[in-house]
């Protein structure tokens, strides 16, 4: 299990510390990274059964126990060809956006304890347009790792598990909002949706930024600028996972500054779990919600901007 490897290292967490533990595994000759929050367990390579008439980056099936588990070519999601020698191989196996998923990787290396001020944020070169597959990129050991997207890995398999403009208008016809909404999401394309999807509900005046840092600079200025909790700023939605700033250590700042006292905080997030909820809390969030519930966000926000 993830949190077995976790307290093997010795690496314990606390809230809002701006870390996180990153698995480093290969695919083909690339070390590529993972957050060790999203890991349900490690299993050592089995062949998987075939299905047909699946998307291109299913290898197929397997059951460890009693769940059926997909599983994810990653060689093919990122277009190289792996080794063919599979006895170091292994299954990475994620828990987010509630699904479980298995993804096939060449070599299992070790977890690390790293600071998201360490990760920096791929520049338009490496994710153009939001085509980009990495989310952030760091140096261990002489070795760069990419931290790769795999929300985005998932949704473009089964575009069922992504936010759904259609869940907000089956809401019908809404009232304008003019409350200002910042948002703190790295993922472009998952940023570009939850702006289309906000405004579909009525919330227009949106703040968009791409990690918790360039929304914490944004804030600061704000409020240096004589910005007032309510009136500039009404409210902020963040993610966790950002490179730069986490979105925990976001919520921490804002919520141990007066100059933010009764600004809400949501977290809109696929790492929503017991744990991640409690380190939530603690740190005086307002909301918790999980990727992709866009319609139970919109009601949350309704309920706190009313």
């Amino acid at each position: 299990m993830a949190e077995g490897m976790a307290n093997e290292t010795g690496i314990l967490l606390e809230s809002g510390t701006n870390e996180l533990e990153l698995l480093e595994f290969v695919v083909g000759k690339q070390h590529y990274g993972i957050n060790v929050a999203k890991i349900s367990e490690l299993c050592p390579y089995q062949e998987p059964t075939l299905v047909p008439n699946s998307h291109e980056y299913i290898e197929g099936i397997f059951m460890p126990r009693d769940r059926i588990i997909t599983v994810i070519d990653l060689a093919k999601a990122l277009g190289i060809t792996p080794s063919s020698d599979t006895s170091q191989d292994m299954y990475i196996i994620t828990n987010f956006n509630r699904l479980h998923t298995a993804f096939h990787v060449q070599q299992v290396l070790g977890i690390h304890r790293v600071s998201w001020e360490d990760i920096a944020k791929p520049d338009s070169t490496i994710s153009r347009n939001g085509e980009g597959i990495a989310t952030g990129i760091t140096k261990i050991n002489n070795k760069i790792i990419i931290v790769l997207d795999f929300e985005k890995i998932v949704t473009e398999v089964n575009p069922e598990t992504g936010l759904k403009l259609s869940e907000i208008e089956a809401m019908g016809e809404r009232s304008r909002h003019d409350c200002p909404i910042l948002l703190a999401e790295d993922s472009p394309l998952l940023l570009e949706m939850l702006k289309k999807c906000l405004s579909k509900a009525g919330y227009t005046h949106l703040i968009p930024t791409t990690n918790g840092l360039e929304a914490w600079n944004i804030l600061d200025r704000m409020m240096k600028d004589g910005g007032v909790v309510g009136q500039d700023i009404a409210l902020v939605i963040t993610d966790i996972e950002m490179p730069q700033m986490d979105g925990h250590h976001l919520t921490k700042k804002i919520k141990t500054d007066p100059r933010f006292n009764g600004l809400p905080v949501v977290i809109f997030s696929s790492l929503v779990n017991d744990e991640m909820k409690r380190k939530g809390e603690a740190l005086g969030v307002d909301a918790q919600l999980s990727k992709p519930e866009i319609g139970r966000l919109v009601h949350q926000l309704d309920m706190l901007l009313s």
